[in-house]
């Protein structure tokens, strides 16, 4: 293998507000000729989602919090480029953790790499990093398996111009609901979830008055609810849930998952007491023996044309820090992506 450098950012400082380079060093070293057991991969590109900065946090978790020095834990798809496992050879493509780095060695017997061989009808493998890979498969179980829509009701999806509540929501209607409202920050993401993604509605969470505009939108009550935001956006949604709804707990971007305690909790919390109604958390780690069905199901609702699926690409290894804090600021429609080179 000809010497190539693997330029990695490794975690130098947790940050308590807004994540940027300050945050990261950079670290350049030889990438060496895998072992028995090893690939290396030229990263093509990387996935961002709002958990990433929670792991940036001193704080237990479903995962451990990414340690000072360690690599930028993230999702990443790429080209092997040299093999030490007679199961992958060099220039077939694959997704795994990669972490922030250029070309990282993998082990490919550790369960924690997460290598998966992109499969061959998968044209565009960055496509395995959202709607195929665990953006897509959070929004499918997410929405199928908890907030489980009905023919004929009416759903709310938070956050709905964002990769996972743009896939929720139309999963929900490919499930059968008469109605998908969802809600967004500015006119243009408003725009995409109702004309590309066929919302019905889409209402700005910058509203005054969020919990009368989602009542005025859904007269009747929300009878599923996907809530990626927390905070006062489902506190409103709690008020306006329906008769036995439910309400499938994904994220809680509101929060910017800092390590402090939320400023605001949940008033209307009694409003489940009295409708009958569940609130659920989840994990998509939890159904991992039923991902090749949920994968090979949004791959052809892709080719069908019937899920549209938003890309936010930035250009530039250096930029993965400033691309992170795009979830927080509102920049992103859609899966947020980096290309590496």
């Amino acid at each position: 293998m000809t010497e190539q450098q693997n330029t990695q950012l490794v975690l130098a400082e947790r940050p308590t507000g807004p994540v940027g380079n300050e945050h990261f060093r950079t670290v350049t070293e030889p990438v060496r000729e895998p072992g028995r057991g090893e690939i290396v991969v030229r990263t093509e590109w990387l996935a961002f989602d709002p958990a990433q900065r929670g792991w940036l946090n001193d704080i237990r978790s479903y995962v451990p919090p990414v340690a000072i020095g360690e690599v930028m834990r993230a999702r990443g798809a790429g080209e092997v480029v040299a093999s030490g496992d007679p199961s992958y050879a060099a220039g077939d493509l694959v997704t795994a953790q990669t972490g922030w780095q250029t070309h990282p060695t993998l082990s490919t017997t550790d369960p924690a790499t997460e290598i998966e061989r992109v499969p061959r009808d998968v044209t565009d493998p960055k496509l395995m990093l959202s709607v195929a890979g665990i953006t897509g498969l959070t929004a499918y179980f997410g929405m199928i398996g908890v907030a489980q829509p009905h023919e004929g009701d009416t759903v709310l999806v938070t956050a709905a111009a964002g990769a996972t509540g743009s896939v929720a929501g139309q999963i929900a209607r490919l499930r059968g609901a008469a109605r998908v409202v969802g809600t967004a920050g500015k006119p243009e993401k408003r725009a995409w979830v109702r004309e590309i993604a066929g919302f019905d509605e889409c209402i700005s969470h910058y509203d005054d008055n969020v919990k009368r505009r989602l009542r005025e939108v859904g007269p009747d009550g929300y009878n599923a609810v996907f809530d990626n935001v927390g905070g006062e956006l489902l506190d409103a949604a709690i008020f306006n849930i329906a008769l036995h709804g439910r309400i499938a707990l994904c994220g809680s971007i509101s929060t910017g998952y800092r390590p402090e305690k939320p400023a605001i909790g949940l008033h209307y919390y009694q409003r489940l007491t009295t409708m009958r109604a569940r609130m659920e958390g989840f994990l998509v780690s939890d159904h991992a023996d039923r991902y090749p069905q949920a994968r090979a199901d949004l791959l052809r609702w892709v080719a069908n044309g019937d899920l549209h699926v938003a890309e936010d690409i930035v250009e530039g290894f250096e930029q993965a820090p400033a691309t992170l804090q795009r979830l927080f600021d509102g920049k992103n429609l859609g899966k947020q992506l980096l290309r590496v080179s």
